[in-house]
């Protein structure tokens, strides 16, 4: 009986440490990998920052008729050399900010806080572009038509920018973009900056 006990002991050691190495060889390879933590400096923030360049954060589109009047002062002299220009368009106008404008010290790192602030440049325009057609109405004096073939289109359409971009650049307007701004922004670092706590502001 006593010879038939040993060998079951040593089966159950045997057992014992094969399970045992099993169980850590499991753990080590499915326990979850640690990754280093990334030191969040000023310099990485700009970094993420000025790699994204210009952020559109705002597309507004207008539809505003404008009208040339180009008058000597003379109804007579209007006859021969004025100029009525009436054009119509539509127009898409970009706002958003110039990330490429964030400086070093628009940055504020709390470490023992956990908090990044960051203070952005206002919204302004990136571009506006014509959408589709223009409407236009030329009305000439006789002297001006025959001494000027120029049809109006480019005056036309230098206006109509013009006037979609100071619709654009109404404060309530900038005011949305600059939201728009500071939530993107926010976003963007987050994922940078991993579990600190982002605030955005605009100047």
């Amino acid at each position: 009986m006593t010879h038939l006990r040993q060998p079951i002991a040593w089966f159950a050691v045997v057992a014992m440490l094969i399970f045992g190495a099993g169980v850590y060889a499991g753990w080590k390879a499915f326990a979850p990998r640690t990754t280093p933590q990334t030191n969040i400096n000023a310099q990485t923030i700009l970094t993420a920052l000025h790699d994204r360049g210009f952020l559109v954060t705002q597309t507004y589109v207008f539809d505003t008729p404008i009208t040339i009047e180009r008058s000597t002062g003379s109804a007579f002299k209007d006859f021969f050399l004025g100029q009525t220009i009436e054009a119509r368009g539509t127009m898409e106008v970009n706002m958003g900010i110039d990330l490429a404008q964030v400086k070093e010290e628009n940055i504020a790192i709390d470490a023992s806080a956990g908090t990044i602030t960051i203070t952005l440049p206002g919204a302004t325009l990136f571009n506006t572009t014509l959408v589709g057609p223009v409407e236009l109405k030329n009305r000439q004096g006789l002297l001006k038509r025959l001494l000027d073939s120029e049809d109006g289109y480019n005056d036309a359409l230098s206006a109509l920018s013009a006037a979609a971009e100071k619709m654009a650049l109404k404060p309530e307007l900038i005011q949305r973009a600059d939201d728009r701004a500071r939530e993107d922004v926010r976003r963007l670092l987050q994922y940078v900056t991993r579990g600190d706590v982002v605030e955005v502001k605009t100047e």
